[in-house]
């Protein structure tokens, strides 16, 4: 049974990809270059840092400069602008109406997961966060899962951790935590449910909820 919900932020609470590519083309077209949305929200899918990476060494681009000009672009826009995908501020509310608990554990900054949050009136609803500035490991490795465990003595078989990536997943197993997998790309480790809207998940919850 499910009592805490534990969200990705980027690409699962909030569609934030077409925003990180749009700016990242903008960089690269200033610098010359064109490079189709699809391939980088292809790359940006396994991680910014990824994506950063591959241009720079397909492009003969110094990844430093990139990631600077790519920051200062990407800050420009809007929090308002990357709004949740649909579904999930009715769900982090159901769970809350549930007497349940919501978390983040995000590799974004405090600051860019606070003015998500807040844009979107949404803050209430998440009892706590794990980001960027907290700095421990970055998922795949599980200990900022066990940090939020330890912090909140969370029952790890009563925790749904929700994301879009593998690495989600991955993190989340390790540190024995129930998952789901939001999105329709390729998976090679099993999940405990698999979904491609909210929807799906708000018929799946009150099914496993612990009342």
């Amino acid at each position: 049974m499910i009592r805490s919900l534990v969200w990705d932020a980027g690409g699962t609470l909030f569609d934030t990809y077409p925003a990180v590519a749009r700016s990242f083309q903008r960089v690269l077209q200033a610098w010359g270059h064109s490079v189709s949305q699809e391939r980088i929200l292809q790359l940006c899918r396994r991680s910014t840092d990824h994506c950063m990476t591959v241009l720079s060494q397909d492009l003969g681009l110094e990844k430093a400069r990139l990631h600077e000009d790519f920051k200062a672009c990407y800050a420009a826009v809007s929090s308002e602008a990357q709004e949740p995908f649909p579904g999930v501020v009715d769900l982090c509310a159901w769970v809350c109406d549930h007497d349940g608990q919501n978390f983040v554990i995000t590799h974004r900054r405090r600051d860019s997961l606070l003015d998500l949050l807040r844009a979107h009136g949404m803050s209430n609803y998440f009892t706590d966060w794990i980001t960027a500035d907290d700095e421990h490991p970055r998922k795949p490795d599980p200990a900022t899962f066990e940090v939020l465990i330890q912090r909140h003595h969370l029952d790890r078989q009563a925790t749904l951790a929700i994301g879009d990536r593998e690495i989600d997943m991955l993190a989340a197993q390790a540190a024995a935590l129930r998952t789901c997998f939001f999105g329709d790309d390729p998976l090679s480790v099993p999940v405990d449910f698999a979904i491609t809207d909210f929807a799906q998940l708000q018929e799946i919850l009150p099914r496993v909820w612990d009342a």
